[in-house]
């Protein structure tokens, strides 16, 4: 089962007082690139919320948003170092006078800046950590949800193209006895003008005959395609998502195809080689965004 590495989740809980929000988007990258927003009072769990976390999205650019807000009845103490506050309010009105400024809201400026506005000792004691992690998970399988919903879009239209690969394969199987019997055709026209103007050593003739005839043999490409083919649905059926193996898979095709595209030596194969590009480029396209 396939599943996109774009996605959104949310979930929300209360615990005495405390409200926990945590919002969660993700969007594609080649690893697992997880950037965090979080309350001073956990911060001292980043390490096991990122843990947390890259369990159940194991990969892509994930953007977590973790908000705390307290009902009134257990509103944060807080304290205000007002020397520190003080000392700021003044130094930034001497620089503003200096530089011939009067700018709004010193006051404001001052307050927020750092240390100025510190949590009393106990304010942590407030945080219920087991329903912080539950909601941060609860957030990441709503994403992962999400994720999956997405990938079954995808996985669709990845079985289209590749259903269209097989169709166009399925015609250059058919088309190709009358590719080689339109190749021996021309050899033949173009020997008996050979022939008519210098000798030839049969024997040596014949040789390079068959050498020809190997090297524009697309036999062994077929069935290597064909196969491939094959293991891309099996693996997209897996019950784990393999954004990774379908890419290597992807590029085995590719292989094949320019393989049969290049030992063609017919405008109908070519053109049949041409539109299983397409397809294959539509699949590459769609694989960015598998986990």
């Amino acid at each position: 089962m396939l599943h996109s590495m774009t996605g959104f989740g949310q979930a929300e809980n209360d615990s005495n007082g405390l409200h926990v929000k945590v919002e969660v988007k993700t969007l594609n990258s080649k690893f697992l690139d997880l950037n965090l927003k979080l309350p001073r009072e956990i911060s001292d769990k980043e390490t096991e919320i990122r843990n947390n976390i890259g369990q159940i999205l194991k990969r892509g650019k994930i953007n977590v948003l973790i908000e705390f807000s307290f009902s009134d009845d257990q509103a944060r103490p807080v304290h205000i170092n007002e020397k520190l506050l003080a000392t700021y309010f003044k130094t930034y009105q001497r620089v503003a006078s200096e530089l011939n400024d009067t700018p709004p809201d010193l006051f404001r400026l001052a307050l927020h800046s750092p240390e100025v506005v510190a949590q009393k000792e106990g304010d942590d004691e407030l945080i219920d950590w087991q329903v912080v992690q539950k909601t941060i998970i609860g957030a990441c399988e709503s994403c992962h949800d999400f994720r999956a919903k997405e990938g079954s879009v995808l996985e669709e239209k990845l079985k289209s193209y590749i259903e269209t690969i097989q169709e166009k394969l399925d015609k250059i199987q058919q088309r190709d006895g009358k590719r080689i019997e339109n190749i021996r055709s021309r050899l033949d026209k173009n020997l008996d003008e050979i022939r008519a103007k210098t000798q030839v050593d049969p024997n040596r003739f014949e040789q390079e005959l068959i050498y020809y005839i190997e090297k524009i043999d697309i036999t062994e490409e077929k069935v290597r395609l064909q196969r491939h083919l094959e293991y891309f649905l099996e693996v997209m059926s897996m019950a784990d998502s393999q954004g990774k193996k379908l890419g290597f898979i992807s590029q085995e095709i590719g292989r094949e195809i320019n393989t049969i595209g290049s030992k063609a030596n017919d405008a109908d194969v070519q053109q049949l080689v041409v539109e299983m590009k397409d397809e294959l480029e539509k699949i590459k396209e769609q694989l960015l965004n598998i986990i």
